[in-house]
């Protein structure tokens, strides 16, 4: 293909050390090209490499093939004489801290799990070669979650009962957005009959 550079796979700032095909599922090795890291505590940058580690995360498919990306990070010494943080991880702005996939991988199983629920987005996003359950897809969709809405101004409470002298209900609504804010339930023992 004219113009394809397999740097265009990924994001700024980092360079591949190895690709791997040869299995079910192409590996590539990256890591960060800056020599220094700022420390999270004090910001001073720091240069001296405490010790090495990998990190595995699904990123999005490559010719029909799963795609994994073994992340080399680094963990640095911080010799500012003040700062507490002796030693710190290297974070990286399009990988968030203990993911398994990326932030472009995490939006697409975001959308699919929004789209088309649990079962049928899991079957459809194992013929794109993503591999995540009906489960993970329904755990994504709750942790993005949806924007809290605005304080309400209007308020209307409601009480009524279930089973008279058993069991009370209580309603809480948004009466300009028509939408519920609280339901509450509430269980009274039935009154005794005394003799």
């Amino acid at each position: 293909m004219k113009g394809f550079r397999c740097a265009s796979l990924v994001s700024a700032g980092f360079a591949i050390e190895g690709v791997d095909a040869s299995g079910a599922m192409t590996v590539m090795v990256v890591r960060a090209m800056s020599r220094t890291r700022a420390c999270p505590a004090c910001g001073a940058p720091a240069s001296r490499i405490h010790s090495r580690y990998h990190r595995r995360l699904m990123d999005l498919p490559v010719g029909g093939r799963a795609m994994q990306l073994i992340v080399q990070a680094r963990r640095f010494h911080c010799d500012a004489v003040l700062c507490g943080q002796r030693i710190f991880t290297e974070r990286f702005k399009e990988l968030s801290p203990w993911a398994r996939r990326t932030a472009r991988l995490d939006g697409i199983v975001h959308h699919l799990g929004l789209a088309l629920g649990g079962r049928l987005a899991a079957s459809f996003a194992g013929r794109l070669m993503i591999p995540v359950s009906n489960d993970t897809l329904l755990r994504v969709v709750r942790r993005h979650g949806r924007p809290s809405p605005p304080p309400p101004s209007v308020v209307g409470i409601d009480d009524w009962a279930w089973r008279r002298n058993f069991r009370y209900g209580t309603i809480v609504c948004d009466l300009e957005r028509r939408r519920t804010i609280a339901l509450a339930k509430q269980g009274f023992p039935s009154p005794t009959c005394q003799k």
